[in-house]
């Protein structure tokens, strides 16, 4: 057997030149668990194995260093925060994601980097909403179970869409509830059966924050609460509904930042992960 190191990973070949049935293009879990079962039929040696393992675990492209081996310790690649960034820049990182991942998401993206994303890439797919771009060539199968998004008001959605669209792409199967916040508790009560049944809650409100406590005391699911910016003055840009909700008086609430759809989104595909023993 032969390594060559190239742009797109570790390729692995006989000593004929042929390529072997293992490809270790980037060091996804997948491509790793490839590579040990070839050890152990032992078409790949153990020096072999080692090397590739021990290959750079970034790519180094000027101005950023991708995380290659992000799938292989996250069970998803390096996520793109488009925020900050130039368009050219953008591209340049989805690009070298792709040339070793079969998918790749990109949040908070404009609606220029979306432009610069869309011209570049043919599969790529924006959720205009949610603010996020994705890119797959073979979408994940949905695993058991499935992810609730709710949310109080429809000023909430682009925040509960960043969520939705994270938990889609890394393989869940998403219900969205939406405007269905404390000021009508009747909206809520009749989606009742459907959020009893989810796996994991994903709860967004903006305002006082008050429908996380509420939906934790209905359920005996796990419930990641998000406080958005949403709301009137005394709102203090998502200050006040984040501070209620981490006083929660409901059990099992989890908070994560302001806006954070993204955070819940990826922690609530982590959950429902490890209830189909992933992980």
């Amino acid at each position: 057997m032969n390594l060559l190191l190239t742009g797109q990973g570790i390729s692995i070949f006989t000593r004929d030149g042929d390529p072997a049935s293992c490809i270790f293009n980037g060091v996804t879990t997948a491509n790793a668990a490839k590579l040990l079962e070839n050890f152990r039929k032992g078409t790949v040696s153990l020096a072999e194995t080692l090397h590739a393992f021990q290959a750079a675990p970034v790519a180094d492209i000027g101005f950023a260093q991708v995380d290659t081996h992000r799938a292989l310790r996250k069970g998803f690649p390096e996520v793109i925060y488009a925020a900050g960034k130039t368009p050219d820049q953008v591209v340049k990182i989805a690009g070298e994601l792709w040339k070793r991942e079969h998918r790749v998401l990109i949040t908070r993206v404009s609606v220029v980097q979306t432009r610069a994303v869309l011209k570049k890439f043919k599969a790529a797919v924006s959720h205009e909403s949610a603010r996020c771009i994705t890119l797959e060539k073979s979408p994940l199968p949905k695993r058991p179970g499935f992810i609730a998004i709710l949310c109080a008001g429809t000023s909430d959605m682009p925040v509960a869409e960043e969520a939705a669209v994270t938990a889609d792409i890394m393989g869940n199967r998403v219900e969205r509830i939406y405007d269905v916040g404390v000021a009508g508790l009747h909206r809520l009560l009749s989606k009742l059966e459907l959020i009893q049944n989810a796996s994991v809650l994903v709860v967004v409100a903006g305002m006082e924050g008050a429908l996380p406590s509420v939906v934790a005391g209905l359920v005996n699911k796990p419930v990641i609460a998000v406080p958005t910016s949403v709301g009137y003055g005394a709102n203090m840009a998502g200050l006040t509904p984040l501070f209620g909700m981490l006083n929660s008086c409901g059990s099992g609430v989890t908070v994560v930042n302001i806006d954070n759809g993204f955070g819940a989104g990826y922690a609530a595909s982590q959950i429902n992960a490890l209830c189909n023993g992933e992980l």
